[in-house]
């Protein structure tokens, strides 16, 4: 009887605290429901410099942070009472249980299991809610610093490659897996030239740096030179495509682009290069120009890079060193410089500034596949890799790389503008990341259910000269996209 009195008497207690706690959190919910109307007519009454689109979206923000901490606030209150009802329990019930006494070591070892366990849930609770509040933030602002500006829908296979032309008129190409390359007018998205000389995949597409010609590796282990003649359209009156919903969607497994017809049929075709360079023994899987553009080199899945004449098409030089296929192939943009990358996990620097001497410098700071290494216009090489990493290098100084960028997919083939040096990070879990030269986060790219890519993004490529796009990706899902960023903001996000 002792022990049941003394059961009954904290049990009423307990209940009494828990009436007049639940009396107090009303009051405190209905005291505070007016607070928002408040604050709201408080600011509207300052004086502000800002636009009032922006002190509305700054208001409703502000709003969902009281409110998210409000329930917090209310959820710490219910864990913390049930914290006190489970140890008061524990003190009486811990008399008899089973017929045996418990110490009193015992009895503490059960509640701090217990209130360790509540103390988890609030702190999961907590890292929720929380979390919610920041991934508004970053949504909003990415919203507004980086936006979906044009489709290019034609090709009937995956995009390995994009790039932009130096000169003018500047256009878009694209290399498929398709075995053709088109040429797009970047304001229209209509496509200028369709390039069929290849027997195999398109991996890759860069343009002369003076003329009309573009350069191609392919599949069929080869790299053609061709020439484009092109006219840009006029363009036309884009329809709004802000992005609306939710960032992340997850994506259904249907064919892309289902319904398009073959955009490029009515293209001008391209069928027979100038010139084809013929000495590899693999796949040729990317190719760039020297400075100058008297020079080209290619990178094989042959273990070589090739160093050719344009003019006569004669190989000059066989890069050899590697110990596995090469994955990537890079000019420095205004010294000869090349860089190639490998599934040897290693990249290598090699110098023809003395024709007299080509010297080599070998790499080994990642962990896996060196998806590719580019060059900055500074003194500076940037490496991804599929061991989720990206390394800035110091060509005056490659012992340790000066930024180290740590991410949660295999990067893909980077490009880094050349006036602001930003970093864009094409990924396998189809996202675009944009970093400094630091290794500071930037933005990354919206995706939704509409827009954005739905497979892997395979390459990225900036644009300095075009005021409508200044960074365009493409992927697996047979599509290029152009993206405005707004660089002056996302630096001063920064």
């Amino acid at each position: 009887m002792p022990t049941e009195s003394g059961s009954w008497a904290a049990a009423r207690q307990t209940k009494q605290k828990r009436k007049s706690h639940s009396l107090s959190i009303k009051r405190t919910n209905s005291s505070e429901q007016d607070r928002p109307g408040l604050q709201r007519d408080m600011l509207e009454g300052q004086d502000s410099k800002l636009p009032s689109s922006v002190r509305n979206t700054l208001l409703e923000l502000f709003g969902q942070i009281e409110r998210e901490f409000e329930n917090l606030y209310i959820e710490n209150l219910e864990l913390r009472r049930e914290i006190d009802t489970l140890n008061e329990r524990l003190a009486v019930e811990g008399q008899t249980i089973d017929g045996a006494e418990l110490t009193k070591g015992q009895m503490k070892t059960k509640a701090s299991h217990s209130t360790s366990q509540l103390s988890q849930k609030l702190k999961t609770t907590y890292k929720a809610s929380t979390s919610k509040i920041v991934s508004s933030f970053k949504t909003t602002t990415s919203r507004a610093i980086c936006q979906l500006v044009k489709d290019y829908v034609g090709h009937r296979d995956g995009l390995w490659d994009v790039s932009v032309t130096r000169t003018q008129p500047v256009v878009l190409g694209t290399a498929s897996a398709d075995h053709t390359a088109l040429l797009w007018s970047i304001e229209t998205g209509k496509c200028l030239i369709k390039y069929v000389g290849h027997a195999g995949s398109v991996n890759s597409i860069k343009f002369h740096p003076a003329e009309q010609i573009a350069l191609t590796a392919s599949g069929d282990q080869t790299a053609h030179i061709w020439r484009y003649m092109v006219q840009l359209p006029t363009p036309q009156p884009t329809a709004d495509t802000s992005i609306s919903g939710e960032e992340e969607v997850d994506f259904s497994d249907k064919d892309e682009n289902e319904g398009d017809g073959d955009i490029s049929s009515d293209c001008p075709t391209v069928r027979v290069p100038l010139t084809s360079l013929k000495s590899h023994q693999g796949v040729v899987i990317a190719a760039d120009w020297l400075v100058g553009g008297k020079q080209a080199v290619t990178a094989s899945w042959d273990r070589t890079a090739n160093l050719y004449d344009v003019e006569t098409s004669e190989l000059v030089h066989s890069l050899t060193g590697h110990d596995q296929e090469l994955t990537h192939c890079c000019t420095h943009p205004t010294q000869r410089l090349v860089v190639t990358s490998s599934r040897d996990t290693t990249f290598r620097l090699w110098d023809f500034r003395d024709p007299s001497i080509h010297s080599v410098n070998v790499f080994q700071g990642h962990t896996d596949t060196v998806t590719s290494a580019v060059f900055t216009v500074g003194d500076n090489v940037v490496s991804g890799s599929d061991d989720r990493t990206v390394k800035v290098w110091d060509l005056k100084n490659m012992r340790s790389p000066i930024a180290t960028i740590r991410t949660d997919s295999a990067v893909n083939r980077i490009s880094v503008s050349a006036g602001q040096r930003i970093i864009a990070l094409p990924h396998d879990n189809r996202q675009v990341r944009l970093f400094d030269m630091s290794g500071v986060r930037l933005a990354r790219l919206p995706r939704s259910n509409r827009q954005g890519h739905r497979r892997m993004v395979c390459c990225c490529a900036w644009s300095e000269d075009n005021p409508t796009c200044n960074l365009f990706t493409c992927g697996f899902d047979r599509q290029a996209i152009g993206w405005n960023i707004n660089i002056p903001a996302l630096l001063q996000e920064k």
